[in-house]
């Protein structure tokens, strides 16, 4: 008998029932930020802190800054091709058949990132804890410590085109010659100019704001009700088509995982995001400052 998720987010308790399935696989997302020498910030694997501190029973762990990412892309977490997104999920013991549930440590951004993958690369049976790791220790759930050793597995690749757009299309969204709502999934500070994270500040014309750390409760981390996540993005709802972006696709994939559930039409992730169009000097920016 199959896992049957009842949607794109399962709770703790959800998963607390379903653990140790046959064919569900758990997998720690986690990508831990620090302070480089410089004071600039920076991102690791979370698979130390998987290791040490612990993880849901069971859960494998995905590397999204090696594994999950193409290292050849121009800009950080470049999402991979098929040849390297499937030998990655079978590495973590994800097949065609299998249910996979997500979590990381944060506020749900790098599990919404692997779960996007998934779903452009065809694998539609694949949720997000809500909450995270957070949601789980928060009930006095088990915790596992050490390494888990995937089983093996084959992935057959899909890939869905209309799950990426790229900085073409975006341009012509800007110049009204594309039907869709752009969706900034930044900081609120980052989205006004006010504290830029580039040597451009700015957001791409057009945008509206809806940062990924608001979807969810400050303190449990959990999904916001969905009437506060319709009034957050709005008419963004009706648009023919949404357009999530950030600075590097990972907050935009939180933003795309909740316009999914509330049933936009049609919702894309612009991978290159504000790493890419502010390379470009010609890229229009605008802020509010």
């Amino acid at each position: 008998m199959t896992t049957s998720l009842p949607a794109p987010l399962v709770s703790a308790q959800w998963l607390a029932d379903h653990l140790g399935a046959d064919d569900l696989v758990v997998v720690d997302a986690s990508v831990v930020s620090f302070t480089q020498p410089n004071g600039t910030p920076g991102l690791l694997s979370g698979h130390e802190q998987y290791i040490a501190d612990g993880h849901v029973p069971g859960a494998v762990f995905a590397d999204l800054i090696e594994d999950f990412s193409d290292p050849d892309g121009r800009h950080p977490f470049t999402r991979p091709d098929a040849t390297r997104f499937t030998a990655a999920a079978e590495a973590l013991g994800i097949g065609s058949t299998t249910t996979v549930v997500v979590y990381d440590t944060a506020v749900g951004q790098w599990a919404a990132r692997l779960w996007w993958l998934l779903r452009a690369f065809g694998h539609d049976t694949a949720a997000v804890l809500d909450g995270g790791l957070t949601a789980w220790r928060a009930d006095g759930r088990p915790i596992e410590r050490g390494h888990v050793a995937p089983a093996p597995a084959s992935f057959d690749a899909i890939e869905r085109a209309d799950a990426w757009v790229d900085k073409a299309f975006v341009e012509r969204v800007v110049a009204g010659e594309e039907p869709a709502a752009l969706v900034c999934a930044v900081p609120p500070k980052e989205f006004t100019g006010e504290q830029p994270s580039r040597a451009r500040a700015g957001v791409i014309p057009g945008s509206s704001s809806v940062p990924a750390g608001r979807l969810v409760a400050p303190e449990t981390r959990v999904t916001l009700p969905d009437a506060a996540l319709r009034t957050l993005f709005g008419a963004t709802l009706e648009a023919p088509r949404a357009v999530a972006y950030c600075n590097g696709g990972i907050a935009a994939s939180a933003a795309a995982l909740q316009l999914v559930r509330l049933g936009a039409p049609a919702v894309a992730v612009y991978d290159g995001s504000l790493a890419e169009w502010t390379a470009d000097p010609a890229a229009p920016l605008v802020t509010a400052v």
